[in-house]
């Protein structure tokens, strides 16, 4: 298989791979169940938080032919969640389109602050106030993700409920070193306001990448 070229990468037949991994999905509507894990490398959206700060030089990720990342995927699961780092400053389309071609259900994880790509069977939307969704993100999100690091983030949550579809879910979802503060606010939020979920990263109670 031939090196990628930088033209290989900025038309999405390559990507900056930091990692695959077959695991359970931790969080949000689909915890809990098998799914094959591709993480792309960059992000410029630089949540102070973040958990993978090493995805954010795209850089520092080998690009990889598509073709090699989706014959690994198909191996393990019908689920592929993509994630990153933010995916979507990258052209998700072969990816996806080679995806579905194996038969396996494509799911993103993304900030939605940039220009959407891709064929997603499920659309995980988690905004961050420092870069905000783009408009078509918000009309494609089937699940909307808040972390809440603080009290202002249930107000920032129900903005950001303001602007997306009926069906969406809801989710709030505790940054995990501010879980124990958080936790009990959040539980007293979701009674008040039913239409919202507690999120949990089950993945890091079990352990698990």
């Amino acid at each position: 298989m031939k090196v990628p070229t930088q033209q290989d990468v900025d038309t999405g037949n390559a990507l900056p791979l930091m990692e695959a991994f077959y695991t359970l999905q931790g969080e949000g509507y689909h915890k809990g169940s098998a799914a094959y894990f591709i993480r792309i490398g960059g992000c410029d959206v630089g949540c102070h938080w973040c958990d993978v700060k090493e995805s954010w030089d795209a850089e520092r990720h080998p690009a990889t032919p598509i073709a090699s990342i989706v014959s690994e995927a198909k191996k393990y699961a019908n689920t592929v969640v993509v994630t990153g780092g933010e995916p979507l400053m990258w052209n998700m389309a072969p990816l996806t389109q080679a995806l579905k071609l194996n038969g396996c259900a494509t799911h993103i994880e993304t900030s939605g602050a940039y220009p959407l790509s891709g064929q997603w069977d499920w659309f995980c939307l988690s905004p961050k106030k420092n870069k905000l969704p783009l408009e078509e993100a918000y009309a494609r999100a089937d699940e909307l993700k808040v972390i809440v690091h603080n009290k202002d983030d249930f107000r920032f949550a129900e903005e950001q409920a303001k602007q997306v579809t009926q069906s969406c879910k809801l989710f709030l979802q505790p940054e995990w070193s501010k879980r124990d503060q958080m936790m009990p606010l959040m539980v007293d939020y979701v009674l008040q306001n039913p239409h919202w979920k507690v999120s949990l990263q089950t993945h890091k109670y079990l352990n698990i990448p």
